[in-house]
């Protein structure tokens, strides 16, 4: 029992490294997701003032404006964002393609959370990890009345403990407001294509 119990210490400890590894590694990348962010939400305040602020125009003069401002020639198709680029695409598609376009888009929109998921996720796990491991050679130090090698795992498991709970409060703000922002532009989308389809079904009476 000796060497089952000795054997899982020694496997514990070994994953420390790993862990701390691993935390500073979703640290950073919980950095790059806050700047991002930022960056995310000035652009959904840009779509804020040219789209979802005009939804309650009439149906035929939403219509018009978009395909004006999306459809002219002076339009550089690099320059519109992905949103933008589906809407253009909507315009001009039949009904059984613009599904299929709602539907990748839809698909693109998951794919952007699937990096706040693993922080909110794997934050607090490899936080507890790091927070659990250096406490057996902390007791230990206790024990044997070594109080810096105790000083030392506790000083460990708290920054551990710090950021995963950083880490994963970085992911899950990131993932609520990509939600928000995703909810905000798919309302929209199927708004138009309801009024796409109303033409449609207009124009063949």
């Amino acid at each position: 029992m000796k060497f089952i119990s000795d054997t899982m210490f020694l496997l514990s400890n070994g994953l420390l490294i790993p862990v701390i590894i691993g935390l500073l590694l979703l640290f950073l990348l919980a950095l790059l997701m806050l700047g991002g962010l930022i960056e995310r939400a000035q652009r959904y305040k840009r779509l804020q003032r040219r789209y979802f602020a005009h939804q309650r125009e009439d149906a035929s003069a939403l219509l018009g404006r978009l395909r004006q401002e999306l459809g002219g020639e002076s339009q550089e198709t690099a320059r519109l964002d992905l949103f933008e680029e589906l809407l253009r695409s909507l315009l001009t598609a039949p009904a059984a393609e613009r599904s299929l376009l709602i539907g990748e888009y839809e698909l693109r929109l998951d794919k952007r959370l699937v990096y706040p998921q693993v922080l909110t996720k794997f934050g607090p796990i490899l936080g507890l990890m790091g927070t659990l491991i250096p406490m057996g050679p902390a007791l230990v130090g206790l024990s044997s009345g070594d109080m810096a090698t105790m000083a030392y795992n506790m000083q460990v498991a708290f920054a551990t403990t710090v950021l995963g709970l950083f880490v994963s409060a970085i992911g899950y703000l990131t993932l609520q407001r990509l939600h928000r922002y995703h909810h905000q532009e798919l309302i929209y989308i199927d708004y138009i294509d309801e009024l796409l389809t109303q033409a449609e079904d207009e124009t063949k009476k």
